[in-house]
């Protein structure tokens, strides 16, 4: 009798457990019937406030002409800045700053026809407060894309910008150059963060007497053979030649320097008026 209880048990027993058992399975599909949504991705964080943001255009002259015929590697090629940058309404990268590039390979064309070849890097332009912002040739690092801008002159050349370089114009072909005025388009390189009130205009209080303070100052004229030499005034830089700086009333060193030279150095008395120089810079002995 007992025997049969226990079977009885068993067998009445063993829908429920089956239930029991199906019941989790039916909540999980139910619970993945729904369709499956894949998240987007996160987006960037906003930039911090006063940033010159990468790929910022910067767009740039060639102060002097340059050929392969006679160009030297380590050569230093002035470039000018010829539209202001401006980041929160204040231009930071003025019209007129000076942006430095590097002579990296050179040779003139040679015997049964080899070509002449002249590779170009620029490498950084200056900011008002005096330093440096780093560029590259394409808008866009992450795509392989060639976005290098390329303007009527340099088409014109058969200037090429490679993506893999921070700013190269490589050039194949006979002896080459590059007139002076040739303009091409660079890009920042990384985000800079910037001390904004660097470059705020000055206080108005001395707007009051303007005559006053033109009575009050000079000016230096500075240029220099080679181009692209960093001034120095009373021990200061004031930028790269050519250049003219306002300076107050006196006697002041003015140092021409650039690398592979000798420094150029004089003491001028400044009264008034506009002072012309064009330091001729030598060769540096070995």
């Amino acid at each position: 009798m007992l025997r049969r209880l226990v079977s009885l048990v068993l067998i009445l027993g063993l829908p429920t457990f089956l239930v029991g058992q199906q019941a989790p399975q039916s909540a999980s599909a139910a619970a993945t019937s729904p369709a499956v949504t894949t998240p987007s991705e996160p987006s960037a964080p906003p930039p911090l406030p006063h940033t010159l943001l990468d790929g910022t255009p910067v767009k740039l002259r060639i102060s002097q002409t340059i050929s392969s015929a006679d160009a030297k590697v380590g050569q230093e090629i002035p470039f000018e800045v010829i539209e202001d940058v401006d980041v929160d309404g204040l231009p930071v990268i003025p019209k007129g700053s000076t942006a430095i590039g590097t002579v990296t390979d050179s040779s003139p064309k040679r015997s049964m026809g080899r070509a002449g070849k002249l590779d170009i890097s620029i490498s950084y332009a200056r900011l008002s407060d005096q330093e440096k912002v780093a560029l590259r040739a394409v808008k866009d690092t992450k795509g392989g894309g060639h976005v290098g801008a390329m303007t009527g002159a340099m088409v014109a050349t058969s200037i090429v910008f490679f993506p893999a370089a921070p700013l190269f114009l490589f050039i194949h072909g006979k002896d080459i150059s590059i007139p002076q005025g040739t303009e091409i388009t660079a890009f920042v390189q990384g985000d800079m963060h910037l001390d904004i009130a660097k470059f705020a205009p000055p206080a108005a209080a001395g707007a009051a007497a303007p005559n006053v303070a033109a009575a009050a100052t000079g000016s230096l004229a500075i240029a220099s053979t080679p181009p692209g030499a960093d001034i120095e005034i009373d021990g200061a830089f004031v930028g790269n030649t050519p250049s003219t700086v306002t300076v107050a009333p006196g006697t002041h060193q003015v140092v021409v320097k650039k690398k592979g030279f000798t420094d150029w150095n004089r003491s001028l008395n400044v009264t008034g008026g506009t002072v012309s120089i064009n330091a001729s810079l030598e060769p540096a002995s070995n």
